[in-house]
């Protein structure tokens, strides 16, 4: 993305924000205690820039004032990234509580709007312009955001590459690696993984011929697992604010393995994780770089099949599986839904997402895949009910197979005190070929009316045939829709009123 110049359109000249900025400025002078220093009409040239970004971070006020009205004099809106920054950096008490106030004023001037220091609000409509930052901006909000967490200020500089705005690159309330990732954690038997219960969800994995469990009630709590299962090296990624958990190859595309922790930072309320051998920061929900070393080429991660279901399920398939042990090094009140029960229960989001549709509410559950670059949605409501659903995604027959019912979890947060809520469903997708399936009295039959199993690698005919797993994974609606925007969807109700 490159900076807007003096004269990019990005600056909106006219009578009616003249007029605007006119007050603001006049309410600026008398906060400033005189008239701000008269300027030339125009956008603000880049060699200015470093200059009115560190007075507006900085510790004077006065100074701060001062380059205000320089940038409303010269209606430059490549600022308003920089004001929703300090609106944010106010609240949270790494700016002056001024500065989200002048700020929030500067906003509302150039734009003709009202929101004030409504920084939700901001972040959400900020994502929907094709508006851009200053040059530098990146190391600025890298060098402010270092303020929370000096490692913040190594993810966000100026001369990384990036595929993504960094305005949208929001903190998630965490320090850097604040979220404790598990490595290679240990596991137990059945017999000894008694704190779980019958109904509760687990993330289920079969490769190399093992199996493993993987308790949410302990990933809710570290979001992210390093591990190895059958000789294969994967990352659980699980993001708990948009409601997925996806599994990825260690080795990447370009032959080297990664292993990944917790960034502390959002984008649309989206996890950006990290690898810890280079720290690029990548997009939990599509596998790929955004935000560093990597980022400049076409390096992709792998997914691999996982399965979110009760525990009760996945033993009674898989009575020989392991799973994760409470003893993880970690002190946590490892309980069903202490972590995120009242979110989890909740219609809102924690993060400011833009409402891009409203097809479904924003929190629904869909079961994503994609094949080839085309994205694919399915409601998880309509999986249930329906069980087995044959489809074609950009000419790739597949079938998706969810034979129980939805997962409810009766939660205690440790903030919010107890909640219910649905934890998602079994789904699991498989490349069908020519065939296609039903469910009939508990069982999986083809057109033929023959028998096949449900296995977690394939669904196995009564001859040996194979109809081999691909991946794909839950998320709420609006994780999904805000990185697949033109996704199809299979399963979708008539437009609802109202997303939330």
């Amino acid at each position: 993305m490159q900076p807007a110049t003096p004269t990019s359109p990005t600056r909106r000249p006219g009578s009616t924000l003249g007029l605007r900025v006119g007050a603001a400025l006049l309410l600026l002078a008398a906060s400033c205690g005189g008239a701000p220093a008269p300027v030339e009409a125009g956008g603000i040239p880049d060699s200015e820039v470093p200059a009115l970004l560190s007075a507006l971070s900085g510790p004077s006020g006065s100074d701060a004032r001062a380059a205000v009205a320089r940038i409303l004099e010269a209606e430059d809106l490549r600022f308003t990234a920089v004001f929703i920054e300090l609106i944010r950096a106010a609240q949270i008490g790494i700016a002056a509580e001024g500065a989200g106030a002048v700020s929030a004023s500067a906003l509302d001037a150039l734009h003709g709007t009202t929101r004030g220091a409504d920084w939700p609000a901001w972040v959400a409509w900020y994502s929907g312009t094709d508006l851009e930052a200053p040059p530098g901006f990146s190391g600025w909000k890298g060098g402010l955001l270092s303020r929370i967490d000096e490692s913040f200020g190594d993810l966000l500089r100026d001369d990384l590459p990036s595929r993504i705005r960094v305005e949208e690159v929001v903190w998630g309330g965490v320090a850097f690696g604040g979220i404790p990732a598990l490595d290679r954690p240990p596991n137990v038997a059945p017999a000894q993984a008694g704190y779980l219960d019958p109904d509760e969800p687990v993330f289920g994995v079969f490769y190399g011929g093992q199996a493993r469990a993987y308790p949410h009630r302990i990933l809710d709590w570290h979001e992210m697992v390093n591990d190895e299962v059958g000789g294969v090296a994967f990352s659980i990624a699980y993001c708990t604010l948009c409601g997925s958990g996806i599994a990825y190859r260690s080795r990447a595309s370009d032959g080297n393995d990664y292993d990944f922790g917790s960034s502390g930072f959002l984008m649309r309320s989206n996890k950006l994780m990290y690898d810890r051998q280079t720290r690029t920061l990548w997009n939990q929900l599509t596998g790929e770089p955004v935000l560093g070393s990597l980022a400049d080429g076409d390096v992709e991660l792998e997914r691999l099949p996982v399965v979110v279901t009760r525990w009760k399920d996945w033993l009674a398939t898989h009575p020989d599986t392991s799973v994760l042990s409470l003893d993880t090094g970690h002190e946590r009140p490892y309980v069903p839904g202490a972590a995120y029960a009242g979110y989890f229960a909740s219609p809102e989001t924690m993060f400011p997402v833009r409402e891009r549709s409203r097809l479904l509410p924003r929190k629904a559950r869909v079961f994503g895949v994609e094949i080839d670059g085309v994205p694919k949605a399915f409601v998880v409501d309509r999986l249930v009910e329906e069980q087995v659903v044959n489809d074609v995604v950009n000419g790739v027959p597949l079938v998706l197979v969810a034979p129980e019912s939805q997962i409810r979890v009766d939660g205690v947060s440790v903030r919010e005190g107890p909640a219910s809520y649905l934890a998602g469903a079994a789904v699991r997708a498989y490349r069908s070929g020519e065939r296609r399936f039903a469910w009939s009295e508990g069982r999986l039959e083809d057109e033929q009316g023959r028998t096949w199993r449900v296995e977690e690698e394939a669904l196995v005919g009564p001859d040996g045939e194979r109809a081999e797993r691909m991946p794909g994974f839950l998320a709420y609606w609006f994780g999904w829709h805000s990185y697949h925007p033109r996704s199809l969807v299979y399963g979708a109700p008539e437009p609802v009123a109202d997303a939330s």
